[in-house]
């Protein structure tokens, strides 16, 4: 019997989340891992305990999607960036998908603001709920402040003990939503969709399918941002083209 494969099949039955869309070997991994550090010698073992402790499951989805983010990061392509919007003369839409604790929407944000063309709220989604709430708490730790411009810290943070809190001009700007990249239906006639460092952990179909819809809700000229870890190598890049690093976009 394949232990793992039975497992990602009683998994996907209990949370609806197919874990056969993303590549296995790094999967199993991770998650043969977490087990055994639970004390769990067997995969029938695992999962009903999953069923059972609610911490346990929410350990899992946090194990597995990853929550690692900054604002600014990779602060050079921002500067690109500004460069597109700027170009657009617009207020445009746009969508943070897999934005974890909100670093990157929120950076989207101050952006938005700085350069005068925020009036759409920013969808920011994520499969994690728990994530999704301390995103909309906006209240961040020191050591995740410090890629933020001091100008931008003073302007857009408010200080409070050894915290930092999102001034609410920039939280009312986002608006946070579960979301399955995998199984929802996605938002449409977006300007720009930010996307980075998730896609990484799919196989190369799924990568294909997620690109071909991100492609199909941007609108003509829209830009699609990834992550430096991410590879488009032999995949069908449809009217996406590149304009910068780790940047595509739509046919005008």
């Amino acid at each position: 019997m394949d232990e793992f494969a039975w497992f990602m099949e009683q998994f996907r039955l209990l949370t609806g989340i197919d874990l056969t869309r993303y590549k296995r070997p790094q999967m199993e991994r991770r998650l043969t891992n977490l087990r055994d550090r639970r004390g769990y010698r067997t995969f029938p073992e695992y999962i009903e305990a999953l069923k059972l402790n609610r911490a346990l499951m929410d350990e899992l989805l946090d194990k597995m999607t990853i929550n690692v983010s900054e604002f600014f990061r990779n602060p050079e392509r921002w500067t690109q960036l500004r460069a597109l919007l700027s170009a657009m003369g617009k207020s445009p839409r746009v969508w943070s998908a897999a934005c974890a604790s909100g670093e990157e929407p929120y950076s989207l944000a101050m952006l938005l603001l700085e350069l005068g063309l925020h009036q759409h709220p920013i969808l920011a989604t994520d499969i994690d709920e728990r994530v999704l709430q301390r995103a909309e708490e906006g209240i961040y730790a020191e050591p995740q402040i410090r890629g933020i411009d001091q100008n931008l810290l003073d302007r857009y943070f408010l200080r409070e003990a050894d915290m930092y809190r999102i001034r609410e001009q920039v939280r009312k700007q986002v608006q946070f939503v579960k979301h399955n990249l995998l199984v929802d239906d996605y938002p449409q006639g977006l300007d720009l969709i930010v996307c980075r460092n998730v896609l990484i952990y799919f196989t190369d179909q799924t990568k294909q399918q997620i690109l071909e819809r991100f492609c199909s809700a941007l609108n003509p000229g829209g830009i699609l941002f990834v992550g430096s870890t991410e590879q488009f190598l032999g995949m069908n890049l449809g009217s996406l083209s590149p304009v910068a690093p780790f940047m595509y976009q739509k046919a005008k």
